[in-house]
């Protein structure tokens, strides 16, 4: 079928014959895949089983209400991304507000216009398309980015690799800078529209039976309040875009003969960005959590594209890490983390810990982890020249440290130390 994929449908959920009969012959007339249930229990069960691409849910049924199935729904991880659309004869603006609070996209009064009903589904159906696929778009070009990055760490053509992750940028700031430029426009459009009709309305106030019987089905005040609420989430999404674009551009800016006053949590937040593909959670684990502990750091002068790639490979190492102690069942907490603390210290050097609840390192590896070509990774996952040239970039290009401290069953800390004041490199 052409209005959803090959394994997606819509959940119908409501205990009234009458209403299913009117939804289901709607959705079946257009060519939708759909499933019923007539409870929220029985909702929530089967959604845990085979998750739907949109539910259509109503608010006042036996047992736990729709209320409080959206709020479960929205609580587990595995359904708080479905779209949830509230069908209800409940027209108080009480009710509506605590729709949309529980995280519901829409609204449809009862009775049902099958017409409505169909263009509210096209449209949330779309609008989830077009998010998950600008996600996909995203996690895919990270993807290629670090197939990449191996090829280019092991030529140390860090420059290389800033103009890749630049073009990135530029391929996604591109479509969001044409969606976020027309939104204001768009805006406008509606407002204006909105005004005439409400003009319409004070100068004919006894419209025709047939522009009332119209007004009434489509609920035009709702829609009229609505298009603004649907360009606020669509702000909302472009803006979240533009920040993946910063991130990228500023993760990528390209090293130069001299060191440049640089904010080193501008590039760890850069790189969490670009690695945010890779912290998720899977169908092997949890996402990882990062706890940022910052403290107060000033700029400080380095080849901040070069540092960059030293935040990328220890990071990277660390979620490896994680992987592994998964994997393996011996993290040495149930939550996996990173946290990320910086500081000055009493010598005024910048420093960065990142550290993760692994399984740790054993004290002979410790002692050959900068050696180039080491790793203790199977053939095809690792390079073993990563952390070798974090360490020729921290020690021989900064003047400064690169330590690392682990313990067996409890985690591994790889600490940066960086000279505040400016030297030769």
């Amino acid at each position: 079928m052409t209005n959803t994929s090959n394994t997606g449908f819509i959940l119908i959920v409501d205990d009234n014959p009458t209403n299913l009969s009117v939804l289901c012959e709607a959705l079946n007339s257009e060519g939708f895949r759909f499933r019923v249930a007539v409870d929220g229990e029985s909702a929530i069960a089967q959604v845990e089983r085979n998750q739907p691409e949109l539910i259509l849910l109503d608010v006042q049924m036996p047992g736990i209400d729709g209320f409080e199935t959206c709020r479960r729904l929205k609580a587990n991880p595995v359904s708080q991304n479905i779209p949830i659309i509230f069908t209800t004869a409940l027209n108080d603006i009480e009710s509506k507000t605590k729709g949309f609070a529980l995280g519901a996209v829409d609204y449809i009064p009862k009775p049902f216009a099958q017409e409505e009903v169909i263009a509210r589904v096209r449209v949330h159906l779309r609008l989830k398309q077009l998010t998950e696929s600008l996600e996909q778009q995203v996690s895919d070009r990270t993807a290629t980015l670090k197939k990449a990055q191996v090829q280019l760490v092991q030529q140390e053509k860090l420059s290389t690799l800033g103009e890749l992750i630049a073009g990135v940028a530029h391929e996604i700031n591109n479509p969001i800078s044409f969606i976020a430029s027309n939104l204001p426009p768009l805006e406008e459009y509606i407002a204006g529209v909105s005004e005439i009709l409400q003009l319409y309305q004070q100068e004919y106030p006894n419209p025709t039976s047939r522009i009332t019987t119209a007004i009434e089905k489509l609920d035009l005040d709702f829609v009229l309040q609505d298009m603004f609420k649907i360009l606020e989430s669509l702000k909302i999404g472009s803006e979240r875009i533009e920040k993946i674009s910063t991130s990228l551009r500023n993760f990528s800016r390209l090293d130069s003969d001299l060191k440049m006053p640089a904010d080193l949590h501008e590039g760890l937040d850069s790189t969490l960005m670009i690695l945010q593909h890779r912290l998720k959670g899977n169908s092997d684990r949890p996402s990882i959590e990062v706890i940022r502990n910052y403290g107060e750091l000033p700029e400080v002068d380095c080849y901040i594209g070069q540092m960059n790639q030293v935040f990328m490979n220890i990071l990277a190492n660390a979620i490896d890490a994680l992987d592994e102690a998964i994997a393996q069942d011996k993290i040495s907490d149930s939550i996996p983390q990173i946290q990320i603390t910086t500081e000055v210290d009493t010598e005024q050097w910048a420093v960065i810990s990142i550290a993760d609840n692994g399984m740790g390192i054993p004290e002979s590896i410790q002692q050959r982890l900068f050696e180039p070509l080491f790793t203790t990774k199977p053939v095809g996952k690792g390079t073993g020249l990563g952390l070798s040239i974090a360490h020729q970039i921290v020690v021989e290009k900064h003047n400064g440290e690169l330590l690392v401290n682990s313990q067996l069953g409890q985690g591994t800390e790889f600490i940066i130390k960086i000279p505040i004041m400016s030297a030769t490199g």
